[in-house]
């Protein structure tokens, strides 16, 4: 699988090239659609300013607001006015009402220029769709030139699947991504630790890498007093709704996400697969056995996270083990992530890999009196330097310059920031928190309380190195970020919640012993009397025309 997609990246490159040769002129497929052709002259002596001397510009933006500042008042804004020379003013209704707010003005055209951070919960693929099939939207494809965007037309040579990704069925881009290739950029969902003072007092020197290793460890965990409190009250696996253990186990039986994946071209849904019933019979012995928690199908993530600071979990998910811990970013260096698994079923180690896009950051309405000032505007946030100055906003403010003791320029936080609460000063000054914006993220300079402390990279330097050991040689994409057609959608849609909802329930049921696994095949006779056969079919549609573009 990994050849096949190296020789699909190099024709996607060698596509890429021809389009941008073809696309030279960019504009003229959107004045040929009806959009209005700007009048605005762009600079074309450097980055900054993006439109040329003596020219005014003002664009609206409608994005979600997190409620820390008003974006008029952020500094970050602010200071991009001045380098841009482009006016830029917002409407920002709260995040919870962001969805609505955005139908409505969809509803009654009373659009803003520009669409920022939506993500594709709230800007979807099917109002994408819809609305650059009206010309509500515009497209995008022609201006992705090295000449207008040149950081984002890099990207796209240098990664040919994002730009099929974002590329509708109708041949067009209406959307523009966030684009993460930080460290851990490649996880798919929230990894899994274990405890690493378990480990220690056990002497464990390696960790499992098959499914029955595991196992072993976790009898360890169960019967070998690994906290040394001298009670029986070790768990140890827990999670809630097997939420984020599904996916890291699945892995060890080649599956990489339930539900649609796609393999070598053949697309599959994984629940009535034997490597399925192979895992549900993994996690029911687990569950048998007292290995896994009870309690997994009932707590919440609050209570999970307490038997954790109670050091009662040998292995468990979280974003970071600390979160669930308790313990300092120090101490959970000592907790390793967890090593992929094979087993009898896959004999080599899989997980589900991020296809690292999320589409629907960025959108250009009808309204927008310059589309290429637009996009000219947005391009500097494809780079790494942009990625910095949206994340930690201009000097001054956030951070500072200072000399060290070595004379290296560092950056320090301001006097203006509460030391305590670094974060909240940070989402008062950029909109690059808590949002889908449209642009790079990569791994950013640690900014130091004084310019003699020793930067504190010691914890994220960990977490890049084990994923780096241990999850990129494992992780394949499960599907790509594609886009279905407004009739695919309508096939798949009632029978996606359905086969959700079903598959969800017997699971449970499986793993806890509730359904026997004598019921295996009426279990499968009813996915497949509920459509699955024509689910698979059209994201095997969908499928072969990404991979075609």
């Amino acid at each position: 699988m990994k050849s096949r997609n190296k020789v699909l990246l190099s024709i996607g490159i060698a596509l890429f090239s021809t389009v941008l040769v073809a696309c030279g002129n960019g504009g003229s497929k959107a004045q040929a659609d009806g959009t209005k052709e700007s009048s605005v002259k762009l600079n074309t002596e450097g980055q900054f300013p993006v439109i040329a001397e003596g020219e005014e510009l003002t664009l609206s933006i409608m994005a979600p607001g997190m409620g820390l500042a008003e974006w008029k008042d952020m500094p970050t804004l602010q200071d991009y006015i001045e380098k841009t020379g482009i006016e830029t003013t917002y409407i920002t209704p709260p995040s919870a009402d962001f969805q609505t707010k955005l139908n409505l003005a969809f509803a009654s055209d009373d659009l803003t220029d520009i669409i920022y951070g939506a993500g594709s919960n709230s800007l979807t693929s099917a109002m994408e769709i819809d609305y650059g099939a009206q010309g509500i939207l515009v497209a995008l494809e022609d201006y992705i030139t090295p000449e207008l965007m040149p950081n984002f037309s890099k990207l796209v040579e240098d990664d040919p699947n994002l730009l099929k990704s974002i590329t509708t069925p109708d041949g067009h881009i209406y959307s523009l991504p966030f684009v993460p290739r930080n460290g851990t950029s490649i996880w798919y969902q929230q990894p899994m630790w274990y405890n690493g003072e378990w480990l220690d007092n056990l002497d464990v020197k390696e960790l499992p890498k098959t499914t029955d290793e595991l196992y072993d460890l976790l009898v360890r965990f169960r019967d070998e007093d690994p906290n040394g409190n001298g009670q029986k009250d070790e768990i140890p696996l827990s999670d809630v709704e097997m939420n984020g253990t599904r996916l890291w186990l699945m892995g060890a039986f080649g599956i990489k996400v339930k539900g649609i994946q796609e393999d070598d071209g053949n697309v599959s849904y994984t629940p009535i697969s034997e490597e399925y019933k192979g895992f549900l019979q993994y996690m029911n012995k687990l569950y048998t056995e007292g290995l896994l928690d009870k309690e997994v199908y009932s707590q919440s993530n609050d209570q999970k996270q307490s038997k954790g600071q109670k050091n009662q979990l040998g292995l468990f998910n979280d974003y970071y083990s600390f979160f669930t811990t308790g313990r300092s970013e120090k101490e959970a260096i000592n907790d390793p992530l967890f090593q992929p698994l094979t087993s009898e079923f896959s004999p080599e180690a899989v997980i589900a890999g991020s296809p690292r896009i999320s589409r629907g950051a960025f959108a250009i309405t009808h309204k927008n009196p310059s589309v290429e000032a637009s996009l000219r505007w947005l391009d500097f946030f494809y780079s790494v330097e942009g990625d910095l100055y949206l994340e930690q906003g201009p000097e001054g403010v956030l951070w500072e310059n200072q000399k060290n003791k070595d004379g290296e320029e560092v950056r320090v936080y301001t006097d203006k920031v509460d030391l305590n609460d670094t974060e909240n000063f940070r989402g008062s000054i950029t909109p690059a928190y808590g949002l889908t914006t449209p642009n790079l993220v990569v791994d950013l300079p640690q900014i130091r309380k004084s310019a003699d402390e020793e930067p504190d990279t010691s914890f994220m330097d960990w977490v890049i190195a084990e994923t780096e050991e241990k999850m990129v040689p494992a992780a394949e994409v499960p599907f790509p970020l594609l886009y279905l057609t407004k009739e695919e959608n309508d096939k798949v849609g009632t029978s996606a919640t359905d086969l959700a909802t079903y598959t969800e329930e017997m699971e449970a049921k499986f793993i806890t012993g509730i359904t026997s696994f004598d019921e295996w095949d009426k279990y499968v006779k009813t996915i497949e009397s509920m459509g699955v056969e024509e689910y698979v079919a059209t994201y095997q549609a969908a499928y072969d025309r990404w991979a075609s573009n």
